[in-house]
């Protein structure tokens, strides 16, 4: 009787509004599949010989994966999570090893008529690790001992398939320091992270742009002008020292300035390189101060500044070192470069699909853009422009809605577990959704990088499906356990 009591409670807990978000987003992805693949020399849909039937084939597959996992209680990942963890982080090296080269990757394993990529499924994995890590007793994440495990259960991932060549992958990993940050980790981080891109896109954008009459780069000065205003702000904001604010400010932005008039005036010439200079003074007095008052905190400000004002040349040095069609894909996203037959061709071609669609779009199979196989990979990373040009503003407004009140169920699902591990698992699957969703549409768009990643639920694909799946039952599992009081 126990029994029958705890699996009605567990089948009366489960969110079904999530479980019908689900489903509504299968089936979409799947019309979508057809609209993106349909050929009109084979129109049958359901034949294994088409993309369409072969994702049919793996819809149903995770409506079966999505049931067994409802069926395996939550003890079972808290007890097996660093046995699941090690064994994906085992299966990523052997990818490395025997992977066979597709498309410049070795990252997916032929398994009789398929092939899988171990890199989405790794993605569950981390998210067990890192709710078992953070939830066992003790774990503080304002230690840097704690902080330093949780930051190396993720990064081992990225680096295992960024060895397999899939960057695009890798990065979505990034979307875990999101939970971090939820379950406390100082912001320090996350500024130095929105720092780094603010460096690279103002100094890599104008690194050739000039201030008018003077040998003085915008990329250069404007990197080494926000070095110094966010060590400034950092000492101020962590270690509350005036009057070390006020001598760096007027050493380093009061000489900066004089040079600048100096410059203009009297003798051009680079400024940059006073600059520079100023950092490192800058930076030895910041260490001076961590020596003499014995507070960390200038220590880590100190590594800030010197990381900062080494940036620009290091991305640089990097950014002349790639591949021609990585630097020119990235030339191309900051503007720098018009190539619309060569890096920026796909997403031209997207922005045409979607345009093309109006308010109310060309109908079930009747997108020209996608017949006509304009948009590259338009049944995988590119499926959304699928969406616009067949169902107009109306289904990529529809779609972004749905996948609005899919996110917000995540939120409220994750808050309301009752414990840290099963919380930190769910903010890994929100964060991980909320990478794939803003970063896919945004790259259709032309606003993020074009880094190959799937639309969730839409894009063709048995990994990624599977993958989605997986990380999203055993958080619905979790869920429907939170009522149930264990002895």
């Amino acid at each position: 009787m126990e029994q029958e009591k705890g699996k009605k409670g567990i089948f009366q807990s489960i969110d079904w509004v999530t479980i019908l978000l689900y489903v509504i987003l299968i089936a979409w992805g799947w019309f979508s599949v057809c609209g993106a693949c349909y050929d009109f020399n084979n129109p049958d849909l359901f034949s294994w010989e088409t993309n369409s039937g072969k994702q049919i084939v793996w819809a149903a597959t995770s409506l079966v994966l999505a049931t067994v996992l409802m069926l395996i209680e939550k003890k079972f990942y808290d007890t097996a999570a660093y046995v699941i963890y090690a064994g994906l982080m085992l299966l990523l090296i052997v990818t490395i090893a025997i992977a066979p080269d597709t498309k410049g990757s070795r990252s997916w394993l032929p398994i009789g008529p398929v092939k899988l990529q171990p890199a989405e499924f790794a993605k569950f994995a981390v998210a067990l690790a890192l709710g078992k890590l953070m939830g066992e007793y003790g774990f503080n994440i304002k230690r840097s001992k704690d902080i330093g495990k949780a930051i190396a259960l993720i990064v081992t991932p990225m680096i295992l398939i960024i060895c397999q060549k899939e960057t695009g992958s890798a990065l979505v990993y990034f979307a875990f320091f999101l939970t971090l940050y939820r379950e406390g980790m100082t912001g320090s981080l996350l500024f130095c992270g929105f720092a780094c891109v603010i460096y690279f896109v103002a100094g890599m954008k104008f690194s050739e742009d000039y201030i008018a009459n003077m040998p003085v780069s915008i990329g250069e000065f404007t990197v080494l002008l926000l070095s110094m205003v966010f060590t400034i702000g950092m000492v101020w904001v962590y270690c509350r020292n005036l009057l070390a604010v006020k001598i760096l400010s007027f050493t380093s932005l009061g000489v900066t300035a004089l040079a600048m008039l100096f410059s203009i005036y009297v003798i051009p010439f680079n400024v940059c390189h006073v600059m520079v200079g100023l950092c490192l003074l800058m930076i030895g007095y910041v260490i001076g101060l961590a020596i003499y008052t014995h507070i960390y905190k200038y220590a880590l400000i100190a590594l800030f500044a010197i990381l900062s004002t080494s940036f620009f040349y290091i991305s640089n040095t990097i950014l002349q070192h790639m591949a021609p069609h990585q630097r020119t894909r990235i030339e191309v996203l900051l503007g720098k470069k018009d190539d619309p037959r060569g890096a920026g061709y796909n997403v031209n071609q997207a922005k045409i699909a979607i345009g093309s669609g109006g308010v109310y779009g060309k109908g079930f199979l009747n997108g020209t853009q996608t017949k006509l196989k304009y948009v590259p990979e338009q049944h995988t990373d590119f499926i959304f422009c699928t969406v616009g040009e067949e169902e107009g503003f109306i289904g990529a407004a529809g779609v972004l809605i749905v996948y609005l009140f899919f996110i917000w169920r995540l939120i409220a699902v994750a808050e309301r577990q009752p414990d840290i591990s099963g919380r930190v698992y769910g903010y890994c699957v929100l964060s991980i959704f909320l990478f794939h969703v803003f970063i896919n549409i945004g790259m259709v768009l032309g606003l993020t990088p074009v880094i190959g990643i799937p639309l969730p639920f839409f894009s063709y694909g048995g990994s990624s499906l599977w993958g989605f799946t997986i990380l999203l039952f055993i958080l619905l599992r979790m869920d429907a356990e939170r009522n149930i009081k264990r002895t």
